[in-house]
């Protein structure tokens, strides 16, 4: 089966070519976006990146491919993909649970330069809160990092069980009725008359006449 597909790129006409799903698929899973394929176009090979795959909602079989054609000796920017490696001591020990807020790099590089992928190490957290950022990152040199270096890759945050919440539930539900018994009962009190002030008479029961003097 074959993929329509568009080769474009600076100082490059576009080109509207077709590729087989087969070849097109093992090349993707290899590469992904930031790695090299070398298209053979006629008697002519073309570098190029993959930058954008267009998918079937249905079947997720690509329906069309955009080939961005590079100049070798020109730098580019590109998206690599995060890759967590090793295991959390603060997952393990369920004392918090790992999230992921970063799932790309922003770089510049020469294309050859371009890493598919940017390996994060989380085997050194192991408590909540603790994080690693892009500044924390080990980059090869002929690689400029644009993504903000203060931005958040993965963090672990507190884990929080179901049977926990249901018990915090539980108990401020306890405490508001408490709270709301002890005003119902509480004893109403008078306050008592200022220096000088006779107390209020008491009320008379209904329908009783006022005694002559």
């Amino acid at each position: 089966m074959s993929i329509p597909a568009n080769i474009y790129g600076k100082k490059v006409s576009s080109l509207a070519i077709e590729v087989t799903e087969k070849d097109f698929s093992r090349a993707f899973a290899k590469v992904h976006e930031t790695g090299l394929v070398e298209l053979t176009v006629g008697s002519e090979k073309r570098p190029v990146l993959i930058h954008n795959v267009q998918y079937n909602p249905v079947t997720n079989s690509p329906l069309h491919v955009d080939f961005f054609q590079v100049d070798l000796k020109e730098k580019v920017a590109a998206k690599v993909p995060v890759e967590l490696l090793g295991s959390s001591p603060a997952v393990k020990d369920k004392v918090g649970v790992l999230l992921t807020l970063l799932g790309e790099i922003e770089v510049e590089a020469l294309p050859a330069d371009l890493p598919e992928k940017i390996t994060v190490d989380v085997s050194r957290l192991s408590k909540v809160d603790d994080v690693i950022k892009v500044s924390d990152l080990s980059i090869p040199s002929k690689v400029k990092v644009l993504t903000d270096s203060a931005s958040e890759i993965v963090k672990v945050a507190p884990l929080v069980s179901k049977e926990a919440e249901a018990l915090a539930k539980e108990e401020a539900e306890k405490a508001a009725a408490a709270a709301a018994a002890a005003a119902a009962e509480a004893p109403s009190v008078e306050a008592p008359p200022a220096p000088g002030e006779s107390p209020a008479p008491a009320e008379k029961p209904a329908g009783e006449a006022p005694k002559k003097e």
